[in-house]
């Protein structure tokens, strides 16, 4: 009989009672917690790995029944220990990652689920595992580190520009000016959208027009951002509206009150509280009585639609209440009508 029939019965068992009390406790863990999006992502980050660790297990018992050579039995724990920290380091990190992204969308911390973060995240895992790898293996780390220290400063003044751009996106994270999902409005040319993405280089914006800008971190950080979505998301809409000098201004008045009162429910976006207001603001205009009139919307970019549909309700209103909206009269006589 073969020298390693009983170590290798005796490792197949230690390997299936080791899976069945995996299996025990998954489910043990699962009923405990409920089922949760957190516990789902964690139970299905375990579930392989696990069985690598139950296998491992079960080798580490079957070498300590088989007589090798000490040499060569320290080797083989040292691959086996290897293979579990590596493990271990990769499902922490993608679980960490995971756990990062869904608590940033379902609190909205930060910028959400952003490619920073859970890069950010899964780095600083990976660099503890692989450091604890290699004393495991028994590498002195402590030269590795001062190496390490002097290359990275030679890579820091090398990478100036990229490395601002990373710890200015580190700063975005940690301040929260902007968020996934943002409608924001840059102090830079014609960069207006909402925020895609901040990764560790640059933020991605999609504009309207549905082209995606793409923002070095550094820009984003220097500049003067108006998020619309932080806060409170209402916004007041003042539309300019001018009629002719022989209309009554009170009846002007209630007339684009009533309009608007009368589209709040049948305009998406537009908002009944507060309630709309006209003003007869800013006034004596060159050649009309310019109103404005002001209603609040749920959303920045609801301006558009409320906008038109406003104008076209307000336009055929006045008409029906037979007051004129006039035009420059200095033009038409210069044009030799």
């Amino acid at each position: 009989m073969s020298p390693l029939f009983w170590p290798a019965v005796v490792s197949t068992a230690v390997v299936i009672a080791a899976l069945i009390f995996r299996h025990a406790l998954l489910v043990g863990f699962r009923r405990w917690t409920g089922h949760t999006d957190d516990n789902s992502l964690f139970l299905q980050a375990v579930r392989v790995p696990s069985i690598l660790w139950c296998i491992v297990f079960g080798l580490f018992v079957m070498l300590e029944m088989v007589d090798v050579p000490a040499r060569l039995a320290l080797q083989m724990k040292r691959v086996l220990e290897a293979a579990v920290i590596m493990s271990v380091t990769i499902t922490v990190a993608g679980v960490l990652g995971s756990l990062v992204a869904a608590a940033s969308e379902r609190h909205a911390i930060g910028v959400g689920v952003t490619g920073l973060a859970r890069t950010s995240v899964r780095m600083t895992v990976l660099i503890v595992g692989l450091l604890v790898l290699l004393s495991s293996l028994g590498i002195a780390i402590t030269p590795l580190l001062t190496a390490l220290g002097v290359g990275g400063l030679a890579v820091a003044l090398a990478m100036q520009d990229t490395l601002s751009n990373l710890f200015a996106g580190m700063h975005l994270l940690a301040d929260r000016p902007i968020r996934v999902g943002d409608y924001v409005r840059l102090s830079l040319e014609n960069v207006e959208g909402y925020v895609v993405d901040v990764g560790w280089r640059s933020t991605r914006i999609r504009m309207l027009q549905n082209n995606v800008v793409i923002v070095p971190n550094s820009k984003v950080a220097q500049s003067v951002i108006t998020n619309y979505d932080l806060g409170e998301t209402r916004v007041a809409l003042p539309i300019a509206i001018g009629v002719a000098y022989d209309a009554d201004p009170d009846h002007v008045e209630r007339v684009l009150v009533d309009e608007a009162t009368r589209a709040v429910g049948e305009v998406d976006g537009l908002l009944g509280d507060p309630p709309p207001t006209a003003r007869l603001i800013p006034g004596f205009g060159a050649y009309s009585l310019d109103f404005t009139l002001s209603c609040w919307i749920a959303r920045f970019t609801d301006q558009f639609a409320v906008q038109h549909e406003l104008r076209k309700r307000v336009l055929k209103r006045l008409r029906a209440e037979g007051v004129e909206i006039p035009f420059p009269t200095a033009v038409r006589l210069g044009r030799g009508e």
